[in-house]
């Protein structure tokens, strides 16, 4: 049988923010059984359809380049997927890029991501401040509480910046523990711009470079 092993790039905006990874996920079904598209399905009793989100993206943060991978029965370029995918897309889900994966390339592993928060002109000067304190820092310890490990922000941040009016920030992306947006603004103070209507936005998602087997 003859497949097609793809990865796509896509963004997550406007009221689509607001879904769950589940609902994310039968949004995309439906969209490839509108597109004429057969994902090939898993062997049992329960056959899943072979689609893999390497990280999925809390609710209620948008997301610009997310990442999905999937399989097709049959052959496609990755012209016919874009199109279709596109034309079967809800509002605020946008497909930004397809590639063909070349056979023996290894599932696509998050190493980190990108996040953005806007910031209004009367708060930047403060902020900037808040990120020099925390840059100095050898270690910014969080504590979630009994029975929860606890997390060095400093060892997973590895960007934290000022540029324009937004906040970015670059965070290593681990299976377990791993650092959440609002927890970066809270080291900084500024936690309460989500509460004025400032959304974080994952602006980016990095992958690790070495992806073929050997």
């Amino acid at each position: 049988m003859v497949t097609t092993r793809l990865r796509i790039r896509f963004s997550k905006e406007g009221d689509l923010k607001l879904i769950s990874h589940r609902d994310l996920v039968r949004t995309f079904e439906r969209m490839f059984r509108r597109a004429e598209l057969p994902l090939t399905r898993s062997q049992g009793f329960h056959p899943r359809a072979r689609m893999t989100f390497p990280s999925a993206l809390s609710l209620g943060i948008a997301g610009c380049n997310e990442v999905l991978e999937f399989q097709l029965t049959g052959e496609f370029s990755s012209e016919q997927v874009q199109t279709r995918l596109a034309a079967a897309a809800p509002d605020g889900l946008e497909i930004n890029t397809v590639e063909i994966l070349a056979e023996g390339t290894r599932k696509a592993r998050v190493e980190s991501a990108t996040y953005q928060v806007p910031v209004p002109a009367d708060r930047q000067p403060a902020l900037a401040s808040a990120i020099s304190r925390l840059r100095s820092q050898a270690s910014h310890i969080i504590d979630r509480g009994r029975g929860k490990n606890k997390l060095d922000l400093i060892a997973d941040l590895q960007e934290l910046r000022l540029a324009g009016d937004a906040l970015f920030f670059t965070l290593r992306v681990k299976s377990e523990g791993a650092i959440r947006a609002s927890e970066v603004l809270a080291a900084l103070d500024a936690e309460d711009l989500l509460d004025e209507g400032f959304p974080v936005t994952r602006a980016d998602v990095h992958l690790a470079s070495v992806e073929t087997a050997p």
